[in-house]
């Protein structure tokens, strides 16, 4: 901390200045005031303090007020919160303070500011946490994020100053997260140059290079796009357009990430520079219609590239950006990206979110953005969910491009790109979504599981008996059919725990007995269960049956149940042992053999206390070992998988003994083979048997056939190798099959 000298107090001054003479939307004394009273503020918080570049730290918040309302366009409120965001944080003055003097809407926005501070940290699961608290002011507040990204923008402006590492984690968390975020608000300005400078420090090489190249076409750019654009002046002033046009280089990250895409050199990139023709509305003209127009004068004199239209005019983007895009060969031979829009648009091109919010009538129609916000909100608002799981699927809606699918009766549903049937039922309602079974997509029958494109007509088909499956996970991609499955299979448990409950107690009452600590230390270890809660849902689903329940009561509590208890949680009942086991190094830590871990039913359907194998997909009954990863994690492998052969020769120390409990809730993947002599009906013959015979799931069925003999996989969700087994002994019996047999782990 330094005193300030009186030339950086001129200098404070000075920039403030020229802050309200330019702010456009501070016009009014009470703005004004507003504005001259959160900078007084920020001023004496922050007084004496100093950036790392060695400038009064005030002039960083001016800084970030600036870009808030001269290239965001937000007024005095935004400018009062950008003037004191860091106050919070970095001084004595507390959220109280702020609320008494400028009242409880700002010093919520100052609230939100503050948390997002603590977004990126060391603990995951905490940096998680702050994130999802952030995002609820988000869906509140959308001001927060425009001031961070206004923050951020500076920072990264005035990064130079920082030492290499923390420049890394700067650049590092900007292209992460708040670049898409920008991106995502509709802010293509400054998404573009948080690409353009995190590239520069991470690859400052490559940054100096292409911005060299760039530099160097200058004449020969600004000698092409007169060349260019003075036809199209010339045709458009003649069909009374008034417009302006101008052309501008892409951008070096993109231009960057073109050539990592398409494995070409810069001289390559075959639209380097963009034309941007923005006109003024024409009175009794839809937008749209002008749009197309202008279209239509440039295509007669250029020809364009059929594949590179890309109509934003007719369905705006998620974040409200409308234009309409074309790709045409210049008279140079080279491609060249012309964007059409009107004067309306590109202010919400440039300015995204604020200039939406700015234009919106009252009581118009929801937009993709508020359709956007408003998903972000019921994913804040589901309490059980994960935080964790929670960043996750919001960095996927994030990042995600769109696609647009039609409901049968020609509504629009926007989707994050890689959506499946599945998505497009829960998008439709919840119910649609439970009760799903298939959907015919552009007319043809497909899986849920079905992968849709941008213009796909999607119709869900339902039956009042499907419930949502486990494996439906897989591939669900949209939060809302992720929270809405696991929803489903929490309450069916819930369901299954609650009649095995009332079950039990009915039992023991035959024996005059009530649940207590007693009988369940008997009852748990004797039917492979670790709560009571598991005991309940076994004998809710039938898995349990209590017909020996008299011959287990009578047996006499063991202490190997303790070890038991203990192997299954890593802990010991004993204090001691406990101490003694938390001292020990995880590495050196030893599995008991002679009790194995349980495998059992998974009562918590969102979570797992193992993971099977991909290379071998075993399933119960199987002949397995446990292995226990560096992360901690149980992986469990085959016992002839030869994945597992090599890490029980290499890591014996890591390997633990594992048993399978009953399982008839949960579904494995197995894959068989089948061959055999074709003939009219096989194939449907085969599917017939696994389907409606034996009532087992297929999730891909792939059968060639060659000189009348047919060669075919299944994947199938079985429950145990009982069922595998079942399944393989009525294929075989189908006439004209020779062989079935599970495909087993692949040699490495």
């Amino acid at each position: 901390m330094s005193i300030l000298t009186k030339e950086e107090k001129e200098l404070i001054d000075e920039k403030f200045r020229d802050l309200l003479e330019h702010c456009q939307r501070c016009k009014t004394k009470v703005d004004q005031d507003l504005v001259r009273k959160a900078f007084n503020l920020a001023k004496e918080a922050h007084k004496n303090m100093k950036r790392k570049s060695g400038e009064p730290y005030i002039l960083h918040p001016i800084e970030v007020a600036k870009i808030v309302t001269y290239e965001i366009g937000l007024g005095a409120k935004s400018i009062a919160c950008a003037l004191m965001h860091d106050v919070v944080e970095d001084t004595d003055y507390t959220l109280e303070d702020i609320e008494n003097q400028f009242g409880k809407k700002i010093a919520a926005i100052i609230d939100g500011l503050t948390k997002i501070s603590g977004v990126f940290d060391n603990k995951l699961s905490l940096q998680a946490e702050n994130f999802r608290k952030m995002l609820l002011t988000l869906s509140d507040d959308v001001r927060v994020i425009l001031i961070k990204l206004a923050d951020r923008l500076h920072n990264m402006r005035t990064l130079d100053s920082m030492p290499h590492n923390k420049q890394m984690k700067v650049a590092g968390e900007t292209v992460y997260l708040y670049a898409p975020l920008a991106h995502r608000l509709g802010l293509y300005a400054i998404k573009t140059e948080l690409e353009d400078l995190s590239l520069k420090y991470h690859h400052p090489k490559i940054y100096e290079e292409i911005q060299n190249k760039i530099r160097d076409n200058e004449k020969r750019r600004v000698t092409q796009i007169n060349r260019f654009s003075f036809p199209i002046i010339e045709k458009l002033e003649n069909s009374g357009h008034k417009f302006e046009i101008n052309g501008r280089p892409k951008s070096i990250a993109s231009i960057w990430s073109k050539m990592q895409r398409k494995g070409v050199p810069f001289e390559e990139v075959y639209d380097l520079m963009a034309i941007r023709i923005i006109f003024e509305p024409q009175k009794g003209t839809p937008e749209k219609t002008q749009c197309w127009n202008i279209y239509s004068n440039i295509t007669d004199i250029y020809m364009p590239k059929p594949d590179r239209i890309r109509d934003w005019v007719s369905t705006p983007k998620a974040n409200g950006y409308e234009a309409l895009h074309t790709t045409v060969m210049g008279p140079d031979g080279k491609w060249v990206e012309v964007q059409i829009r009107s004067k309306r648009m590109e202010e919400i091109a440039e300015r995204g979110y604020a200039a939406h919010w700015i234009y919106k009538e009252t009581g118009s129609e929801e937009g993709e953005l508020d359709k956007w916000i408003r998903k972000i909100r019921e994913m804040l608002e589901n309490p059980e969910s994960n935080a964790l799981e929670f960043l996750d699927e919001f960095k996927m809606n994030l990042f995600a491009s769109e696609i647009m699918v039609f409901t049968p009766k020609g509504h629009i549903k926007t989707l994050p790109k890689d959506s499946t049937a599945l998505d497009f039922a829960y998008e439709i309602h919840t119910e649609i979504g439970n009760k799903a079974i298939g959907a015919k997509v552009n007319y043809k029958l497909v899986a849920l599981s079905h992968v849709l494109n941008s213009g796909d007509q999607v119709e869900i088909l339902t039956s009042d008996k499907q419930t949502p499956q486990r494996e439906w996970l897989d591939y669900a991609i949209t939060a809302k059919a992720k929270s809405s499955i696991k929803d489903s299979l929490k309450a069916d448990t819930k369901n299954r725990i609650q009649k095995g409950k009332k079950i039990l107690e009915r039992k023991l009452k035959e024996f005059n007995l009530i649940p207590s600590s007693r009988i369940f230390k008997k009852l748990l270890p004797a039917y492979d269960v670790i709560t009571k809660d598991e005991l309940y849902s076994k004998i809710g689903t039938g898995l349990v049956t209590l017909d020996d329940l008299k011959k287990v009561l009578r047996k006499k509590s063991k202490n190997k149940w303790i070890r038991y208890w203990e192997l299954q949680f890593g802990k010991s009942s004993d204090k001691k042992e406990d101490e003694n086991r938390t001292n020990r190094p995880e590495k050196s830590e030893k599995f008991d053999y002679k009790t194995p871990f349980i495998l059992r039913e998974n009562i918590d359907e969102t979570s797992t206390s193992y993971k099977m194998a991909k290379c071998c997909n075993p399933i119960p009954g199987d002949d397995v070992i446990g292995y226990r990863s560096e992360i901690g994690d149980l992986i469990i492998h085959r016992s002839k998988c030869p994945k597992a052969i090599k890490l029980m020769s290499r890591e014996g120390d890591r390997i633990v003994s594992t048993k399978w409990t009953t399982h008839k809730i949960l579904s494995f993947l197995a894959n068989i083979r089948i061959m055999g002599i074709d003939r009219i009906g096989m194939i449907n013959e085969i599917t017939n048997v696994i389907s409606k015979e034996l009532n087992v799931n297929m999730r891909t069925v792939n059968i060639e056939v060659h000189d009348g003999i047919f060669d075919g996989t299944l994947d199938l969700y079985v429950h145990s190798t009982k069922d595998l087994n079942n399944l393989i002994m009525n294929l075989i019996k189908i006439k004209g099959v020779d062989s079935v047999k599970r495909i087993e782990a692949p040699e490495e």
